[in-house]
């Protein structure tokens, strides 16, 4: 077996971790999540020595291909793609002999007994005791068509009888499209797994930024004795993008702003921020406290979906000087779509800690840059000291910015020097990049790794799932009964609609400038 590193939020040294033998099998093979995305990971762990020995990936489609047109596609993939370039031919020469292609319609029972045989031959061949990952990269409505053939196949085992080899499920997210739905497809895979096999993933957690959350907060006293409303004004979480919506007009147009980007990557940062010290680094100590906070999120009332969210959709416009189409002009999208591709919205978390302590959100495309970032906006200092005529002095601000600039920022009030002693903001920053001299793993490394291993500390539970339904369905239901009536609402290139800024001005305050 191959040693790894520790659990990400582990100090370094304090222990280990082994992957043992292991074939994962891609759903969903021939999609573009795997060639930009899957397959660059598989590859740079196999470059890094993050792979065991018994190692072999088996992708399962419904085109007709060989194994050898798999592999040529495949290494055209991680040269585009892969964060390592050029590729390495002799290490590449080496991974290809264990990738492998299935072809097979995922309703054909045949495909999935071909399936099994195959894989049994690739355990005698190789070692790989088997050990199964499957990976869902396929649309949301095969997940449970999939998991019936797999376990009807006897590919899934039952954990309870099954000791000596495992199996389990990587399953994209949306995790429904509502609290009902998650439920009912929850309910559905409980069918063939136990919830211990299920990893929903979410690409967010895999990111080293995201992940530096929790260690940036208890492994700093200076700003854990600050991290509560007494010093805190408010927060603000940013998921910006500047691109459109691409080729996933069909998915975009049954998904949305809410579901796609706040539903899932905001709320688990919001609940990371906002969480209690766990009482361990164990994976469901620290799922126990992201619940909590979700579970102590104020429900959105009348008011709120009135006058606390904001939808928008972006119209014609420029980004980075280039022209932009609107989005009712993208391919497979209508042209009179109330789909949203902007939404912004303000929470309130009723616990000790956080009473009172606005937290705003907000998330659009075709906005002028992409940026992931959290703000943490400190209260004004008291202006008894040091207040300039006609201006305030600016709040102190953390800012954990998770892509693409992955760093942390503090800006402070400073005396500039000179006998008038005027006082201006200066910013202190942090970049992994420079200071640690590489580029942070891909996120889909990290996660893949840690399916096979079996800790799902990075993925999402299933009551995270439902606690943040919960607090989101409501405003999906209002936003698809009450139909808007000015899309779109923002040209492409802005920071989204004037709603969402006159909702801060209400509120006497204002977006950051990411």
């Amino acid at each position: 077996m191959t040693e790894t590193s520790a659990h990400p939020l582990e100090e370094p040294g304090v222990s280990s971790r082994f992957i043992e033998p292991c074939i994962l099998v891609i759903f969903g093979a021939t999609g573009d999540l795997t060639a930009r995305k899957l397959l660059p990971a598989i590859y740079n762990l196999a470059r890094e020595g993050q792979l065991p020995p018994q190692f072999a990936c088996v992708g399962f489609a419904r085109r007709d291909k060989t194994h050898e047109q798999f592999r040529q596609e495949m290494k055209e993939a991680v040269a585009s793609f892969s964060r390592v370039k050029p590729i390495d031919e002799a290490l590449w020469k080496n991974f290809q002999e264990n990738l492998y292609y299935h072809k097979s319609e995922f309703h054909e029972d045949e495909g999935y007994a071909k399936l099994q045989t195959f894989l049994q031959e690739l355990d005698a061949k190789l070692g790989t005791k088997g050990n199964r990952v499957f990976y869902l990269s396929t649309q949301p409505s095969f997940f449970p068509l999939i998991c019936e053939k797999l376990h009807k196949t006897g590919l899934i085992y039952d954990v309870d009888k099954t000791k000596d080899k495992w199996s389990r499920i990587i399953i994209e997210k949306p995790f429904g499209h509502d609290l009902d739905s998650a439920k009912a497809l929850q309910k559905e895979l409980l069918r063939f797994l136990k919830e211990e096999q299920i990893y929903r993933i979410d690409h967010y957690l895999g990111k080293e930024s995201v992940q530096n959350i929790l260690v940036f907060r208890f492994a700093n006293s200076l700003f854990e004795s600050v991290w509560n409303n007494r010093y805190i004004d408010h927060v603000q979480i940013t998921v910006a993008e500047d691109i459109g919506i691409g080729s996933r007009g069909a998915f975009w147009e049954e998904a949305g702003m809410l579901r796609d980007i706040v539903q899932n990557h905001m709320m688990q940062l919001l609940s990371l921020v906002a969480m209690e010290p766990p009482v361990s680094l164990a994976a469901d100590a620290i799922h126990d406290e992201k619940v909590k906070v979700l579970e102590a999120i104020r429900p959105l009332q009348q008011v709120d979906l009135e006058s606390a969210c904001v939808r928008g959709q972006y119209g014609q416009g420029y980004v980075s000087g280039q022209p932009a189409v609107a989005y009712r002009e993208e391919k497979n999208v209508s042209p009179t779509s109330n789909v949203e591709t902007y939404a912004a919205l303000r929470l309130f978390i009723d616990n000790w800690r956080w009473a009172g302590v606005p937290f705003y959100l907000r998330g659009g495309k075709r906005l002028p840059k992409r940026a992931t970032e959290i703000a943490i906006v400190f209260k004004d200092p008291p202006g008894v000291l040091f207040q300039q005529p006609n201006k305030r002095n600016e709040p102190n601000v953390l800012t954990l910015r998770i892509q693409p600039d992955e760093g942390t920022g503090l800006r402070i009030n400073c005396k500039v020097p000179g006998p008038s002693s005027p006082i201006q903001p200066v910013k202190m920053d942090f970049r992994y990049g420079s200071y640690f001299g590489m580029s942070p793993p891909e996120a889909y490394e990290r996660l893949i790794q840690d399916c096979i291993i079996g800790d799902n500390t990075l993925f999402a539970r299933e009551d995270e799932v439902f606690s943040s339904w919960r607090i989101l369905t409501p405003l999906i239901q209002y936003w698809e009964a009450n139909k808007q009536s000015d899309f779109p609402n923002y040209a492409s290139g802005t920071w989204g609609p004037k709603a969402a800024d006159a909702m801060m001005s209400r509120d006497k305050r204002k977006w950051r400038l990411v």
